[in-house]
């Protein structure tokens, strides 16, 4: 059953002169502590993890039409309660979140007299808040502009960071960005200016030298309220929250939140661990929003062929689909995807006929779409079918008579309220017809796999299509897919795009560059990478070139899980994660350097067990490929495991 209740306690009104006025809220197990503070007319909050400062004290406040709420406040009240979860989750790491949190409600008064509230929310690894507004005493206004937040994060001087920068609106290829879709960089200082002058796509990870770690991110965001990033480092301010740029989408919409009266805005995240494990194993982003609408069916999870990874546009034809829809049919997979360029290529009397020759195998399409209006120069059809209603009524109405389970929308490149609004729209309207959807060249979700309950995921990142564009994001691959569990896919689920199984990224599988990962590390990302409809990017050769071993852990690899466990990594460098599906455990381990490195893991769920190791053999003379390997391993009864991982290779034990 899913419920979630506040037991809030009597309100303490404060009388405030000239004074400060710290109020402090621990977590409940008493080692977070966030603390807010009311001094000289600002409002700031700080948080410490057994007494150390993970963030210093930093400024909250909002800008807007209604009135300054960043300066000259008066904390005129507080109220402190209690938070606690029970929620079934379908589509995100876990099928169960159970918690319990404290909470803080403060009330501010600006200059003006107008009122603004700020909601705190402390759980054991997790602080949260938002603003809230009400609408004034008078009743007028009923609506207002944010024009911006005074919201920052402060750390202490030794943090490093591990950001994606955001990128300037209309650049890249067909003026299609921002798509959060940069390069990370690693164990850099704050002071470093982000790559393009515009700061960082949320998560944002920091690492504050030896005390522990640090996630920002926000959730919540629908179309009643822009998307967020971070700005640059200042040394006064720390980073701030920043809204979309002007010219994003073509110029089309606010670069404001614009909101009805009374009014919440999205929340603010901050996840706090003195190790990793509570970066990689939150919740935060889905425990505090609650569904918008019910889905109409239950929406299936599972596995899709996608032929465009490898043979590109060129296999957009009625054939090849064929083949590819023999190979998910073959392979026990549930989907497959046929990309960009279908309505011309194949046409849509045909795709039609393709539907019901996979439905007949067991398989079911999804179909690819441009989300274009006028927002970008993007060419690919079909275009100007998602970016109305009366254009997406139309079209979800045939996919559904058809048989059609899924949609790929891509090509956004905006975080304004506008696009926010039409993720919203394709989302509710693609519910009606039972159509399940994935975006790509997008923002990343801000809770939406609860919000949105046909929503998949998103790529929102550096994904597997540039390890076939070009040789150097091939040997990158390792470096980023080391990265996504402790941000990127932290909070929200991941459609990198492919366990890529050919060698070579080409048809033939013997031209252009190589892949640089080792089939098991593939295997791996398979389960380190988390999203309910996950891409097997094998190919047709892989059936009779790939060893049975691999064959059948692909056949078997789940979509869902039910825990996640943290067991050990560093972003960019290693990761080693367990999940668990149903009863049964799966731990994968990825390197992402290029030196082998042995590990002692801690596996208490493994405990006393022999257990299948898929493993690498290290390269022998003259091999050019590791060939991986299926082998048992002894867990001993305390829950060690001695495993090695190769360079850009990979671990799995079941």
């Amino acid at each position: 059953m899913m419920k979630k209740y506040f037991l809030l306690s009597a309100l303490c009104l404060l009388t405030l002169t000239c004074r400060a006025e710290d109020v402090s809220v621990a977590s409940p197990d008493g080692h977070l502590v966030l603390t807010l503070h009311a001094n000289d007319g600002l409002a700031m909050y700080s948080i410490t993890l057994d007494g150390k400062q993970m963030v210093e004290p930093s400024r909250l406040g909002l800008l807007s039409d209604l009135g300054d709420f960043t300066q000259q406040l008066t904390l005129t009240g507080t109220q402190q309660g209690y938070f606690d979860w029970n929620v079934d989750y379908t589509r995100v790491k876990c099928s169960q979140s159970t918690g319990e949190a404290r909470t803080l409600q403060s009330q501010f008064t600006n200059a003006d007299g107008l009122e603004m509230d700020i909601e705190f929310f402390v759980a054991n690894h997790d602080v949260a808040y938002r603003y809230i507004i009400p609408r004034p005493e008078s009743g007028n206004p009923k609506c207002t502009v944010i024009r911006g937040e005074a919201s920052a994060f402060r750390f202490p001087q030794q943090t490093t960071t591990f950001l994606c920068p955001q990128i300037n609106p209309m650049t890249g290829w067909e003026r299609t960005k921002p798509s959060y879709e940069e390069d990370y960089t690693a164990d850099a200082p704050m002071d470093v200016k982000s790559r393009f002058g515009e700061g960082y796509t949320f998560p944002c990870l920091f690492r504050v030298g030896d005390d522990g770690w640090v996630l920002v991110g926000e959730t919540g965001v629908s179309g009643a309220y822009c998307a967020s990033h971070l700005s640059d480092y200042s040394a006064d301010t720390g980073y701030t929250i920043a809204f979309p740029m002007e010219g994003e989408a073509n110029g089309y919409g606010s670069a404001y939140a614009n909101v009805p009266l009374p009014c919440e805005t999205p929340w603010r995240t901050i996840t706090v661990g003195a190790t990793l494990a509570p970066i990689v194993e939150t919740t935060v982003a889905y425990d505090l929003v609650d569904p918008l609408y019910e889905p109409t069916q239950d929406y299936r999870p599972g596995r899709y062929t996608w032929s465009w990874l490898i043979w590109q546009d060129e296999s957009i034809n009625y054939d090849d689909q064929v083949r590819f829809i023999d190979l998910a049919a073959e392979m026990g997979f549930e989907y497959c995807l046929v990309d960009n360029w279908w309505d011309e290529r194949i046409g849509r009397e045909r795709i039609a006929q393709l539907s019901d020759y996979a439905r007949a195998r067991g398989v079911s399409l999804m179909l690819w779409y441009n989300s274009n209006g006028f927002y970008n120069d993007a060419p690919q059809t079909p275009r100007d079918c998602m970016n109305t209603a009366i254009a997406r009524d139309r079209e979800m109405r045939w996919l559904q008579s058809i048989g059609v389970k899924g949609i790929k929308v891509d090509f956004f490149g905006s975080d304004k309220q506008a696009t926010m609004q039409l993720y919203e729209d394709i989302l509710s309207d693609a519910n009606r017809y039972g159509l399940q959807v994935i975006f790509h060249g997008c923002t990343i979700p801000r809770g939406w796999e609860r919000m949105y309950p046909n929503y998949v995921a998103s790529e929102a990142a550096l994904a597997s299509e540039n390890v076939m564009f070009s040789e150097y994001h091939a040997q990158k691959e390792g470096f980023e897919l080391t990265m996504h569990p402790f941000s990127r896919n932290a909070l929200g689920s991941f459609d990198w795009g492919g366990v890529i199984m050919n060698r070579y990224m080409s048809r033939d599988n013997q031209s252009r560059h190589r892949r640089y990962t080792s089939d098991t590390f593939e295997m791996a990302t398979g389960i380190v990478l988390q999203t309910s409809v996950n891409c097997v990017a094998m190919q047709p050769n892989n059936l009779t070139e790939l060893p049975q071993h691999e064959l059948d852990f692909l056949r078997r690899l789940p979509t869902t899980w039910d825990e996640t466990r943290f067991i050990d990594g560093y972003p960019t460098r290693y990761v080693v994660l367990a999940r668990r599906h149903g009863t049964q455990w799966y731990v994968a381990g990825l390197n992402g350097t290029d030196q082998p490195m042995t590990l002692t893991l801690d596996l208490p769920m493994m405990a006393g067990q022999t257990v299948q190791y898929y493993t690498d053999r290290p390269l022998r003379k003259g091999e050019a490929f590791m060939q991986s390997q299926l082998r048992t391993l002894k867990v001993s009864k305390d829950g060690k495991a001695q495993v090695t991982i190769q360079p850009m290779g990979g671990i799995i034990l079941i």
